[in-house]
């Protein structure tokens, strides 16, 4: 079956995490992805070496790309890079505000000198405002939007455990390229795009604000409690085991009281009576819960919670999650190695996917100066 991307020609500026998201997404999809990298490379090579020798975000973010290099300020290679681009279907590029256009690469030049292109810029904060010149990484980004005042404890604001604004960043960009795509397919014409961390972390933040907005207050920072659910958080059982546990309808939460808890004569009790009475008195709920639950295993109140049909999920860390019956993995090759990297989320009926090795620094480039010779 051929692949969704195939024939187009993606030209990536691009380092760390946001833009190489996009990219490799178009990659997986078939285009071909010619990644610039200076002489040392991007520097997401360097964040650790615990992949068989390679960076854990490296193998994961540039799959199927072609690494050329450049010095992008050397007339000589500045000229290579634009043959390149005049057959360009995308130029993506997150280098720090304004160094693109400083070299002769900003996305409204490249745009007049070539209407089909669909340019993509991936900043911080956008180029507009006073934000637009500051660096931006993701725990930064973290705390600018309010997502750290969302996130940890009662006693202090927590750092979501994984690059969350770099990854909405790149996932908003590779949607808006596919929108593009499509508007091109009409109308002959490209599209310039932005997206910033910024951006893409404050959509992910509208309920909050709305409920700031309109209501008079955020939530509250609850930990593994949600902050309008009753019981809806993490309980432990007398082995230690930690359980998820989630009660949406009054339906469920008599099933759970009565077969999970064993206690019927909960039955009428004004404090648990509804969700939002249950809510107001968690702290008398939880004890009840961690009561019914000291004698047991955690298998035993999963098995509990399977026959009552309640919704759950053990707190697993990531050794669990390599050993999850549910994750899928697709072997990609390293120059380190074969590398076993989680599936793409999406599947397609009667379609495997197929990924390129990752590349070595500069493994194309002399290959890619042939072809683009002047």
């Amino acid at each position: 079956m051929p692949r969704a991307l195939e024939g187009l020609l993606v030209v990536a500026l691009e380092q760390a995490v946001a833009a190489p998201l996009c990219s490799s997404r178009m990659a997986d999809a078939g285009a071909r992805v010619i990644k610039i990298e200076r002489a040392e490379g991007d520097f997401a090579r360097g964040y650790d070496r615990l992949v068989k020798g390679g960076s854990a975000y490296f193998v994961w973010l540039n799959r199927g790309k072609e690494s050329l290099v450049l010095d992008i300020k050397q007339p000589d290679d500045a000229a290579l890079l634009h043959r390149i681009l005049a057959r360009a279907d995308v130029f993506i590029q997150n280098l720090l505000p304004g160094a693109a256009a400083r070299a002769g690469f900003g996305s409204a030049d490249l745009r007049r000198k070539h209407p089909r292109m669909i340019t993509v810029d991936i900043s911080g904060y956008g180029d507009e405002g006073p934000y637009a010149e500051m660096k931006a990484y993701d725990l930064l980004v973290q705390a600018e939007t309010g997502l750290s005042d969302v996130t940890g404890s009662p006693e202090a604001p927590g750092r979501v455990g994984v690059s969350v604004c770099d990854i909405a960043a790149g996932l908003y960009a590779y949607n808006a390229v596919l929108e593009a795509l499509l508007v091109r397919g009409r109308t002959g014409e490209g599209s310039a795009l932005a997206v910033s961390l910024f951006d893409g972390m404050a959509d992910w933040m509208t309920v909050p604000l709305l409920q700031y907005q309109y209501g008079g207050k955020a939530p509250k920072r609850m930990g593994m409690n949600h902050p309008t659910v009753s019981p809806y958080g993490i309980y432990r059982t007398g082995d230690g085991g930690g359980v998820v546990i989630s009660i949406q309808n009054e339906r469920e939460w008599a099933r759970f009281r009565d077969q999970v808890m064993g206690r019927p004569d909960l039955a009428g009790d004004a404090r648990f009576d509804d969700n939002p009475a249950r809510v107001a008195n968690r702290p008398a709920l939880d004890a009840v819960m961690a009561e019914a639950f000291k004698p047991l295993t955690r298998d035993q109140l999963i098995d509990r919670l399977n026959k009552a049909q309640i919704a759950y999920g053990a707190l697993n860390g990531v050794a669990e999650l390599m050993r999850h019956p549910q994750l899928r993995r697709v072997p990609v090759e390293t120059v380190h190695g074969i590398v076993d990297l989680v599936a793409p989320p999406a599947r397609v009926a009667g379609a495997a996917p197929e990924f390129g090795r990752v590349p070595e620094i500069g493994e194309h480039t002399d290959k890619i100066r042939r072809e683009f010779a002047a």
